[in-house]
C-alpha cells in the first residue's frame, strides 16, 4: 500500500479545516448575536400549547426523538447493526428527512431563544444550553458542509455527526429533561 500524495492530503486537509472552520463560525456568530442583541423578552407564537415554553420543551424532546432514528437508520446505513437483514432502498432517504426534520423543529425553538431570552449565563444549567446551542448549529453546518464535500476521511462525518447528536442531547437534557422534573409550580406540560 503506498501513501497518498503529499498533494492530496493537503487538499483533505483544507478541506477538513474548511468545514471545521465553518461551523465554528456559525457557532460563534451565534453566541455573540445572542449575547449583544437586546433580549425582547416576546413570545411570538405557541401554537397548540398554553405557553411558548411548552412548544420549545415538546419540540426539542421531538427534534431528539427524530435525531434518534436517524442514528439508528445511520448506524444500518454503515452496517453497524444488521436489522433488518437486508437493508430497503428508502432508507438513505428516511435517514435525510428524519435528519431534516430534526433540524426544522428546532429552528422555532432557536429563534425563540436568540430572539427572545439571548446568550444567557446563569444559571449554570442555561449556561451550558447557551453555549451548547450555538455549538450544535456551527456541528450542524459542519456536517451538511461534511456531506457535499467528496474524499474527507472516513471519520470525519461520524464524529461531525456524532458532535451534532450530542449537542442536541446536551440541549434536551439542560431543557426539556430539566422542564419535566423541575417545572415551577402550576406550570402545566402542554
Amino acid at each position: 500500500m503506498t501513501a497518498p500524495a503529499v498533494g492530496h492530503r493537503d487538499t483533505v486537509t483544507v478541506k477538513v479545516l474548511g468545514v471545521v472552520l465553518a461551523g465554528a463560525a456559525v457557532s460563534i456568530l451565534l453566541g455573540v448575536y445572542g449575547d449583544t442583541h437586546t433580549p425582547t423578552g416576546e413570545k411570538p407564537y405557541n401554537l397548540i400549547f398554553t405557553d411558548t415554553i411548552q412548544l420549545k420543551v415538546w419540540f426539542a424532546t421531538a427534534a431528539v426523538a427524530l435525531a434518534l432514528l436517524q442514528v439508528l437508520l445511520a448506524m444500518r446505513l454503515y452496517g453497524k447493526i444488521s436489522w433488518p437483514r437486508t437493508a430497503p432502498s428508502w432508507l438513505g432517504d428516511a435517514h435525510r428527512l428524519c435528519g431534516t426534520l430534526a433540524f426544522l423543529v428546532t429552528l422555532p425553538v432557536a429563534y425563540q431563544c436568540l430572539w427572545a431570552l439571548g446568550f444567557q449565563s446563569t444559571p449554570t444549567r442555561v449556561l451550558v444550553h447557551s453555549l451548547v446551542g450555538c455549538l450544535f448549529y456551527g456541528a450542524f453546518v459542519a456536517k451538511v458542509l461534511a456531506v457535499r464535500f467528496h474524499g474527507l476521511p472516513g471519520w470525519s462525518l461520524p464524529v461531525i455527526g456524532g458532535i451534532v447528536f450530542t449537542a442536541l442531547v446536551v440541549i434536551f437534557l439542560t431543557s426539556s429533561v430539566w422542564f419535566f422534573t423541575d417545572r415551577p409550580a402550576g406550570l402545566p406540560l402542554f
